[in-house]
């Protein structure tokens, strides 16, 4: 389900969000379907469940992901996942990387085409471009 580089620098939690955000936004994980509890997947990746009960706190703090006692975790509607707090942080992002990007000499144009392949990639498009 999961590949992890446990010799990556990146921490395996980070590793794991990276992981699931990629899969319910390509609609791998659909919304409300169940999560493996943290002890199957903790067993199937043999990593410390404490791991993955961090992946699945901050999935849920950022709105992937929700809870309920006694039944386990599922994946939110998208609606749900795309909260305002969330898009302030992305605007944020985006201004900053665009800032740097107009510093060091890329052009209007340039970012726009970046903007229009990672568009094509989340629709699964091809994103083999040769630029």
């Amino acid at each position: 389900m999961f590949d992890l580089d446990l010799r990556s620098r990146k921490p395996i939690y980070e590793q794991l969000i990276e992981k699931m955000k990629e899969m319910i936004i390509h609609g791998v994980l659909k919304p409300n379907e169940q999560l493996p509890s943290v002890r199957l997947l903790a067993k199937q990746l043999t990593i410390n469940p404490n791991t993955i009960q961090k992946a699945y706190r901050e999935l849920e703090r950022e709105g992937y992901i929700y809870s309920i006692p006694g039944k386990g975790s599922f994946v939110a509607n998208k609606k749900e996942a795309v909260y305002s707090e969330k898009v302030k942080q992305l605007e944020e992002n985006m201004l900053k990387l665009c800032q740097e990007a107009f510093y060091i000499g890329l052009k209007k144009e340039q970012i726009f085409s970046i903007v229009e392949r990672a568009e094509r990639a989340i629709r699964g498009g091809e994103e083999h471009d040769s630029n």
